[in-house]
């Protein structure tokens, strides 16, 4: 049996992933930034511009995310799409499922929100 562990390593060596510099580096106007933590963990503090859809949820609101549409009103065929959680788990995971549901320029995070907020990255809560 595989444990969630095992589910993220298979994850992390399938997706394309960046450290928190790097996301900083690239800036973050214009960029399609998803935090997929918990509602409660994305209010006590996130990325600034990022939007909050939840791993649990995301297959099923990333297209229809008014957010998300306000943003990006032609859709999301050619956006980079670049997603954290608290560690970077979660966000392999996000960018694997989404990979398979045919969105082609997904990015997953390495070290989540822990290493921008320990980076003194700016954040908003």
């Amino acid at each position: 049996m595989k444990t969630a562990q095992d589910l993220v390593k298979q994850a992390k060596s399938k997706v394309k992933e960046i450290n928190m510099n790097e996301l900083n580096e690239r800036g973050l106007e214009n960029k399609l930034v998803i935090d997929v933590r918990e509602p409660g963990e994305y209010a006590q503090g996130h990325i600034p511009g990022a939007i909050n859809i939840p791993r649990g949820v995301l297959e099923f609101q990333i297209s229809g995310h008014p957010a998300v549409q306000e943003k990006f009103p032609n859709g999301l065929n050619e956006e980079t799409i670049y997603l954290y959680c608290q560690s970077g788990g979660r966000s392999a995971l996000a960018a694997q499922s989404l990979g398979e549901m045919g969105f082609q320029h997904c990015i997953s995070v390495d070290g989540g929100y822990v290493s921008w907020f320990k980076a003194g990255l700016p954040t908003e809560s």
